[in-house]
């Protein structure tokens, strides 16, 4: 094993990282490739940025022999590679990275490498919110029927994990636009793209970009699942077949609601499939992410009775309005997976029709404009309560709109939330920004709003 870092002597850190392929990124997804490659006898190197990425003493125990070398100088010191398999957190604007693409080295990520080997038909979901809830339909549509699936990419299991000797009927994956930046031959069977707000506009030089990223999903499609609700989708030109996915009936997609005998039914090609009170989760949003679910299976042949019974048993997935609590006719509804201004205002929509309350918001704004949420708001929250990195930013954003107040940490926001909210209100925990200014991802901040909650309820 050669372990470097920059703390070691510039004699030993001078050496270059040499290998056919250099794994750039010592994270889960990193790992995965590394274990994908070692199980093949091939040869690779692993650098990372980071003194001392959580990791490293995984990647040092696992792979003897693997020049794996960490630190902010590590880049600097690759030597001759084929291929650079680079992990979804690093942007491929990297100096590093940007100088290999002009040596003419390959540079992909884990899904284009799964893509290479996977022997079954691929499922690809994306979109800025509701990618793991349709993942998740879908998964249990294809499971009800009967087929052996396997799921994961942004979502559970890394992509090359998924990877066996046997294939499955096929694959189910969640993409994010970080992972659709290094396809280059990726050819799912079905692309679905189901929304797009502005998001990760710290990485992102605008907003085409990060559209661009999204939309590579359909490159090589067979057939592209389009949200046609959404104006920037509906806009999109796409080589593929396309299905088109609306709540709006007077638009005549394939796949839409119609109100007949009291009820209002989801709609495959003219044929009523269930009712949205059938499905197990509630919302606007979630009868789009239902049809979605449907438009995708459809591509697997599957019955109705089994995409009946995948999201009539679908109860919903942990912190995606995630009702925890009730008290005083006061329900109070966790939506850590809200990282986005997009995610919010659906959460606001869908919480606060037909009663009012109090939201909590804050964290890490990934540079987004909080513009969108004055309008979501109004009408439907009397107070906001903001926490965080970016709570001054949401504040300024929210203070002509709304009652807003401002609490050091989440424990405080909702004690203070508590004694804002009033008979009948819903308290919402929807922070619109990323978790990690105080937390190490937004499942861990969203049980520690379900204990706060607990604690200021006295239970």
């Amino acid at each position: 094993m050669q372990t470097l870092s920059h703390y070691q002597e510039e004699t030993v850190s001078s050496v270059p990282v040499t290998a056919p392929t250099i794994i750039f990124g010592l994270g889960e997804t990193g790992f995965s490739c590394a274990r994908f490659l070692a199980a093949r006898g091939m040869d690779f190197a692993m650098i990372d940025t980071r003194d001392e990425p959580s990791g490293l003493s995984r990647c040092v125990d696992t792979f003897p022999g693997v020049t794996i070398e960490t630190g902010v100088r590590a880049p600097d010191r690759i030597g001759l590679c084929r291929e650079i398999l680079l992990s979804p957190g690093v942007a491929r604007e990297h100096p590093v990275v940007v100088g290999a693409l002009a040596r003419g080295v390959s540079v992909i990520g884990d899904v284009e490498l799964f893509s290479r080997y996977a022997a079954a038909p691929i499922l690809a979901v994306t979109g800025s919110n509701g990618k793991s809830t349709v993942v998740t339909m879908v998964s249990r549509i294809l499971a009800s029927a009967g087929l052996d699936v396997r799921t994961g990419g942004n979502i559970g299991t890394p992509a090359l994990d998924l990877l066996a000797d046997s294939p499955p009927d096929c694959y189910v994956l969640e993409l994010s636009s970080f992972q659709l930046e290094s396809i280059q031959t990726f050819a799912p069977t079905v692309a679905c793209i189901l929304n797009v707000s502005s998001d990760h506009m710290d990485r992102y030089a605008s907003f085409a970009d990060y559209l661009a990223a999204k939309l590579r999903v359909a490159d090589r499609a067979e057939t592209v699942v389009v949200n046609v609700d959404d104006l920037t989708l509906a806009k999109a030109g796409f080589a593929a077949e396309v299905r088109g996915v609306s709540l709006d009936t007077t638009l005549n997609t394939p796949y839409t609601v119609e109100r007949a005998d009291g009820n209002d039914w989801l709609v495959a090609g003219g044929e009523r499939i269930m009712t949205t009170d059938e499905l197990g989760v509630r919302g606007k949003h979630n009868v789009l992410n239902a049809l979605a679910a449907i438009a995708i299976s459809d591509s697997m042949s599957v019955a109705r009775d089994a995409q009946r019974t995948g999201l009539a048993r679908f109860s919903g997935l942990p912190h995606r309005c995630e009702s925890v609590a009730c008290d005083r006719t006061i329900e109070w509804i966790n939506d850590s997976k809200g990282t986005n201004v997009g995610a919010t205002c659906t959460a606001i929509a869908s919480v606060f029709s037909g009663r009012s309350g109090v939201l909590i918001a804050g964290g890490q704004g990934k540079g987004a404009d909080f513009a969108p949420l004055a309008d979501a708001l109004a009408g439907h929250v009397h107070h906001v309560v903001l926490f965080g990195e970016d709570a001054g930013l949401l504040g300024a954003a929210l203070e002509h709109s709304v009652s807003v107040q401002f609490a050091v940490d989440l424990p405080a926001a909702v004690t203070c939330a508590h004694a804002l909210a009033l008979e009948g209100d819903a308290v919402l925990f929807s922070p619109a920004c990323a978790s990690f200014d105080m937390f190490d991802n937004f499942s861990v901040r969203g049980d520690a709003f379900t204990a706060a909650v607990s604690g200021v309820l006295g239970r």
